[in-house]
């Protein structure tokens, strides 16, 4: 078939990259004309696409991609990854609006098209349907076909790539589930379907709210741990040897990416609007997962205050700029916060990442560095965010004045854990 793939960011590269190996032809379409060019040279800047595989479909021909508008026609089907961000806590669909649009223009009879954002319950029917109908002038069911498939892409997961990792399938009809279905079953291993779009969608905030309201539970059980001066982590060791009623979570500066610092807040933000009740769970979670990076820099002025010191002209290295170990996504990541918390007291904050190129949201504040000896020597407090296998831990533990730990990490005189 031709496929398109409208976005080619963490989601949308892996499963058009995926597409074009199986055998269809496929365009990678997105507005941001610097990544186009990226990967029409063979620049993966996704870490799960590894830039020999996007180099063999781009030379076989099998995947191209574009920022024109024009090069979308006459696909027969189209799969929608762009962003869905929060806006001042209201959900921002401006980008599937837009490309719902676009796609809806080159739509024809017997195409399909896949939404695959994170979104609320409905928005497949109540809001790209409608959008499409009225940009082709085609009814759908009776002149194409729509369907909904939630992402579960797991940036890093060795163990469960996109192929290995079931996929949830729906559609609006029958007819519209068959194709989206056959689409799926080429590129995974297991499809999972289900008896409609807005199951598929509540689907996705499901998995994302448990690991949201579980994390939010240890985090806020981390702190009243600490004061009760019992070692969470030892406790949430001896639970897990438990074989059956418990899984572990583990506490840590906070939550980033998309699924847990956005998503859970969509399903929150629609059940208010439509059924007029707050969502306590997730809105607990967001409370407790948004302020550990307060708890974490307060521990930080604790720790100072031990050794009469003052944060306000210290210096803070920061280890782990990424939200998520062994990767690059830094998207919503808590150092940025912690970085900011440190500005604001006064600290010369640096930030040691092998993974992160860009610059997370500091206000370009933040020093980048690496983690040398020199460098790890020189710093009042070392602050471990993310515990990437690429850092050194036996020169942290051998230079570093202080060490604040919120991964469990590390162990020695010169070390407190979160």
């Amino acid at each position: 078939m031709h496929v398109v793939v409208a976005g080619q960011g963490y989601v949308g590269l892996p499963l058009a990259v995926r597409a074009a190996e199986v055998g269809h032809r496929v365009v990678g379409y997105d507005v941001d004309r610097h990544r186009v060019q990226q990967l029409a040279t063979g620049e993966s800047y996704v870490e799960d696409v590894a830039p020999a595989r996007l180099r063999a479909v781009l030379n076989s021909g099998a995947y191209s991609v574009t920022a024109e508008a024009g090069g979308l026609a006459q696909f027969d089907l189209a799969v929608i990854t762009v962003p869905t961000p929060l806006r001042d806590g209201v959900p921002d669909l401006t980008c599937i609006e837009s490309c719902a649009h676009t796609l809806g223009e080159h739509l024809r009879p017997g195409a399909t098209v896949v939404l695959e954002s994170t979104t609320y319950p409905g928005t497949t029917e109540e809001l790209m349907l409608p959008i499409l109908e009225k940009a082709s002038g085609l009814i759908s069911g009776a002149d194409f076909h729509v369907g909904f498939s939630p992402e579960r892409i797991d940036p890093g997961n060795k163990k469960w790539p996109f192929d290995k990792t079931p996929k949830v399938v729906a559609g609006i009809d029958a007819a519209s589930l068959d194709v989206v279905r056959g689409f799926y079953d080429d590129l995974v291993e297991t499809t999972v379907p289900v008896s409609g779009t807005k199951v598929a969608e509540l689907t996705k905030l499901i998995e994302n709210i448990f690991r949201h309201v579980n994390i939010a539970l240890v985090n806020e059980m981390a702190m009243l741990a600490k004061s009760l001066n019992v070692n969470i982590w030892e406790a949430i060791d001896a639970a897990a040897s438990k074989p059956f009623g418990y899984m572990p979570f583990t506490p840590g500066p906070g939550v980033g990416g998309h699924c847990l610092p956005i998503d859970p807040s969509f399903l929150s933000w629609k059940v208010e609007r439509t059924v007029g009740v707050p969502f306590r769970f997730v809105e607990l979670a967001n409370d407790v997962n948004n302020h550990m990076p307060d708890y974490v820099v307060r521990r930080l002025m604790e720790a100072f205050n031990t050794r009469r010191m003052a944060v306000s002209g210290s210096r803070v290295l920061l280890l782990g700029l990424a939200y998520k170990a062994n990767t690059a996504d830094a998207r919503e990541s808590p150092s940025a916060r912690v970085a900011d918390l440190l500005f604001d007291l006064g600290a010369e904050v640096r930030g040691a990442d092998p993974h992160v190129v860009d610059d997370i949201r500091t206000e370009a504040r933040l020093i980048r560095v690496e983690a040398t000896a020199e460098e790890i020597a020189a710093s009042d407090a070392v602050v471990l965010l993310t515990d990437h296998a690429g850092f050194d831990y036996e020169v942290v533990l051998e230079h570093a004045p202080y060490v604040l730990d919120c991964r469990n990490r590390l162990s020695g005189a010169n070390v407190e854990v979160l």
